[in-house]
């Protein structure tokens, strides 16, 4: 009889990346994520979401050729309006405008290397 692994959790994402250094003053600094390891002679590191880490890693240094995800990792905020307000004067340019589908809001943007993200807030409670 073969049994199912039991999966409890996500552990980390890979985000890859072209321009390291960008991407790290990104996460760092203009997200404010705490960044908890560097990988050193690779050019690799992981920031804290609060419930997932975001290994950010140059394709490159893996033999990886970069091509930036379009399947957005939706960061959890409190209020949507107010965290878009606070990068855009940082120079973050938002792709389109804050969608509300009747259960969250959503801001989509991008990162440096065109990797997608969103700022994602679930005001209704899901159903069970």
């Amino acid at each position: 009889m073969t049994t199912q692994p039991a999966v409890t959790g996500v552990d980390f994402i890979t985000v890859f990346v072209e321009d390291y250094d960008a991407a790290t003053e990104f996460y760092g600094s203009v997200l404010g994520l705490p960044c908890t390891a560097q990988y050193g002679r690779r050019h690799g590191c992981e920031f804290e979401t609060g419930n997932l880490t975001l290994q950010v890693m140059e394709a490159a240094a893996i033999g990886r050729e970069f091509e930036p995800s379009t399947h957005p990792i939706a960061l959890h905020v409190d209020d949507v309006a107010a965290a878009r307000e606070a990068l855009e004067p940082r120079g973050v340019t938002f792709l389109g405008d804050t969608i509300d589908s009747g259960v969250c809001h959503m801001a989509i943007f991008a990162d440096p290397d065109g990797n997608t993200l969103m700022f994602h807030n679930r005001y209704a409670p899901k159903r069970d």
